[in-house]
């Protein structure tokens, strides 16, 4: 462009281009600078709304102080005006300190700051007696400096951007210093009856990966302090509010700090805008702060046009056992108990918004409970519900069949099941036999006696009451004899010449599971001079095996043996079986 060989019409072309190219780069940086004037507008406005919206909670809190007709409310909202009260002492220093750092940058820019009202720079001042914590209003349109930037970076910054020695640095210590103080002592007050005392030991965060990450030190603070569970979202969301990443990389740049980056270079006007989004963060941190200390003494946070009747109870009963119905509204006030009735009567035990109703049950397959509830507005003026409950009613019963079948070998696992019908639990008590609970069901042992007996008795769950429903007699004897087998032949039946195993079991039917084991025995063969050969265990050996094998068909094989059970008797038992 404009090279030593153009035209000089050409000349002039290049020329126009160049101041062209430079008017439109003028017009791009006042479009950016009256885009920072848009954008101050606009925070100044949000915290105004914040400024109001934290004073309605305040003036809520301050206005159930001073009702003293409900007179442990007004006492507790007047302790709690006190937290507020040092709370917005802590954001007021904050927001002068903002407001002086503005107030000089805007100084040392050369602009004027001392004339003040419509028209000029600062259209309404900082109000310390009326209005402390609403920031000076200003009109940065009326800035004529607005692409000054050597001097918001001298006051706030310094000359190193990584370890920034200007008044920013004071800023940083007092703004995470707010924060800590905030969430602390929104965190701390007495705990309930027999609790400890709540609080929030405020870590010193400003280094996370990301949100994630930054939640997550939070959590592990909370966990580390005694925070009312109740408390511990509003407390997160306050500090993460407030909390901002130390360092960062910029512009390739690593550990560059925070100030540094915000104000490094930055034009008045995007300075300011930076500092009044400082003071907006404050004063919605201090806004959710008063909302959360408001919903400790209740009412006037939430507006209600539904409102919903609740009974809750057991959904099972037996006859005669005694009934507790729980009755609530579903919206209610914690400083003002409903009032409930029940079969036209008043309840006197109500207590966290719910009346306590005991009865017994009665009648057939189910009862029905019915009654109202009745909440007053904050007028005064009472808003009843009807309200409804059924029960379903149970027979208490427990049922053991077979009574001539009755029962119990000595010295063996007897299996016992047992079901209390109409309750949750089934319980066994024993007299003359120990009960020893196996799976769903019990083994019972029985002692020397005769006879035993077994009660089965009901408890339930839910009135924690137990109740006998029946015993039940047993005769006690001892386990009847097994039958001797060898091989898969019974007594009298036909054997196979090749069979060597003795066996001593009980036959079908007989439906115990009981397990005896042959000690010895002695077998003899019909015809046989032979002495009868004897051995251990239930095994034959080799000359009782050859006298078997040369036995002449027909011929009448005899054993006798000892055989003991599980209850620990020897028995002498004997049988014939056929060649």
């Amino acid at each position: 462009m404009a090279g030593g060989k153009e035209t000089p019409r050409q000349k002039m072309i290049g020329m126009m281009y160049l101041v062209l190219t430079a008017l439109l780069a003028l017009n791009v940086s006042k479009s950016i600078l009256d885009a920072f004037v848009a954008i101050e507008e606009n925070i100044q406005k949000a915290n105004e709304s914040e400024f109001y919206r934290g004073n309605e909670k305040r003036a809520e809190l301050r206005e159930t102080a001073l009702d003293k007709t409900e007179a442990e409310r007004a006492a507790k909202a007047e302790r709690l005006s006190k937290i507020v009260d040092k709370i917005d002492e802590m954001t007021a220093k904050r927001i002068v300190e903002i407001d002086n750092l503005k107030l000089e940058i805007l100084k040392a820019c050369g602009e004027d700051v001392e004339t003040k009202g419509s028209g000029h720079i600062v259209v309404k001042a900082y109000d310390k007696k009326n209005k402390p914590l609403l920031p000076t209003r200003m009109d940065l349109d009326k800035v004529e400096g607005k692409d000054k930037f050597d001097e918001p970076m001298h006051i706030m910054v310094g000359d190193d951007i990584a370890r920034p020695k200007g008044k920013g640095m004071d800023l940083w210590k007092s703004y995470n210093g707010y924060r800590n103080e905030l969430s602390e002592i929104i965190a701390a007050y007495p705990g309930g009856e027999g609790q400890k005392a709540f609080f929030f030991k405020a870590p010193s965060i400003n280094k996370f990966k990301d949100q994630k990450d930054l939640f997550s030190q939070i959590d592990k603070a909370i966990k580390a302090s005694n925070v009312n569970q109740d408390d511990k979202e509003a407390i997160k969301k306050i500090y993460s509010s407030l909390t901002k990443e130390e360092f960062s990389t910029v512009h390739d740049v690593p550990n560059v700090h925070w100030i540094g980056k915000t104000f490094d270079h930055s034009p008045s006007v995007a300075a300011i805008a930076s500092l009044s989004s400082m003071q907006k963060e404050i004063l919605a941190a201090r806004a959710d702060a008063v909302s959360l200390i408001r919903l400790r003494v209740g009412g006037g946070e939430y507006s209600f046009n539904k409102i919903m009747a609740l009974a809750y109870g057991p959904e099972l009963a037996n006859a005669g056992d005694e009934i507790e119905v729980q009755v609530l509204m579903a919206a209610y006030d914690s400083d003002k108990q409903p009032e409930v009735t029940y079969s036209g009567s008043k309840i006197e035990e109500v207590r966290d918004g719910k009346g306590f109703i005991k009865t017994r049950a009665a009648g057939g397959s189910e009862m029905t409970l019915s009654g109202t509830i009745t909440i007053r507005n904050k007028s005064g003026i009472p808003k009843s519900m009807p309200w409804e409950k059924t029960i379903k009613i149970m027979k208490p019963s427990g049922t053991v069949s077979l009574p001539e079948l009755n029962v119990l070998y000595r010295g063996y696992a007897n299996k016992v099941e047992a079901v209390a019908s109409g309750y949750d639990q089934t319980i066994l008590s024993g007299n003359g036999v120990s009960l020893t609970k196996s799976g769903n069901g019990w083994i019972a042992n029985p002692g020397s006696g005769r006879e035993a007996t077994i009660t089965v008795s009901g408890r339930s769950s839910v009135t924690n009451k137990t109740v006998s429903l029946g015993a039940f007699n047993f005769r006690v004897s001892r386990l009847p004899d097994p039958e001797l087998y060898f091989g898969a032949a019974k007594n009298g039946e036909q054997i196979s010449r090749s069979e060597t195993r003795l066996f001593a079991k009980y036959p079908p039917e007989i439906p115990l599971n009981a397990v005896f084991t042959v000690l010895g025995w002695e077998m003899s063969v019909s015809g046989s001079p032979i002495a009868p050969p004897k051995g251990p265990g239930g095994q034959i050996n080799g000359a009782a095996v050859n006298l078997l094998k040369q036995a002449k068909p027909g011929s009448v094989v005899g054993f006798m043996t000892d055989v003991r059970g599980p209850d620990g008797i020897t028995r002498k038992k004997g049988g014939s079986f056929k060649l």
